[in-house]
């Protein structure tokens, strides 16, 4: 099944590792959410741990403005960190607050063994590889969240508890962000590969830390049900 139109790297890189996506984007974790079923503990554990990863995610997206070449980058990687640390993050304190949840301690919340494996898989992309090594592992986090966020907003039972966190990632505001953002990392793969990226050795390696990043989103919904 084909997903959102997020571009040319983004679908090349989804078609390369359909197993992998599919048990991301479809996980017990996201069909709960949809359907409602989800016990309330498991989606607050997730979202404390899910406020920790964001704090790492931010400072990830902040390497993306050291390694960029273009302004466009650049751009485009401060605005991700203004979205996540003004934004996103906003809707985990709101929600952990109604359950009694203080931000104070969603900062300092003990980081899972899955959450810290994500996050500094992604950091080490940024540190050890190039702007598209950091990219490609940033990159199911955002896309996958977008393409969740529009199949359940359309498929979600009327009732579900989880509505506000799916209007979230359906929402035109964050749909356009990942499409500015499939934008920029075309013309950045094109830049660097050229426009027959895919024929280039770099891409397979490219795509190995896509995939890898993916599987580490599995372990991730694998921890929030754990939370149960």
């Amino acid at each position: 099944m084909s997903g959102p139109d997020y571009g040319r790297s983004f679908a090349a890189l989804r078609a390369a590792c359909p197993d992998e996506w599919s048990a991301y984007t479809d996980h017990a974790f996201v069909r709960g959410l949809g359907d409602g079923t989800l016990p309330q503990a498991s989606f607050l554990h997730y979202l404390v741990q899910d406020y920790v990863f964001l704090v790492h995610f931010a400072r990830a997206w902040s390497l993306g403005v050291v390694k960029a070449e273009t302004m466009a980058e650049m751009k485009t990687c401060a605005r991700t960190v203004d979205a996540l640390v003004n934004h996103e993050m906003a809707l985990h304190v709101k929600t952990c607050a109604k359950a009694g949840i203080e931000e104070t301690a969603l900062f300092s919340a003990k980081e899972e063994v899955a959450n810290l494996a994500y996050t500094r898989y992604v950091i080490d992309a940024g540190l050890q590889g190039d702007f598209l090594d950091l990219m490609v592992a940033l990159a199911p986090c955002c896309f996958g969240y977008g393409e969740i966020g529009l199949r359940l907003v359309g498929a979600a039972c009327n009732d579900t508890p989880y509505a506000d966190w799916i209007a979230t990632y359906a929402d035109v505001d964050y749909q356009q962000v990942m499409v500015s953002f499939g934008d920029m990392l075309d013309a950045a793969v094109i830049r660097r590969l050229g426009a027959d990226f895919k024929a280039t050795p770099r891409w397979a390696q490219l795509q190995g830390r896509f995939t890898k990043a993916t599987e580490l989103e599995v372990g991730f919904w694998d921890m929030g049900l754990l939370g149960a």
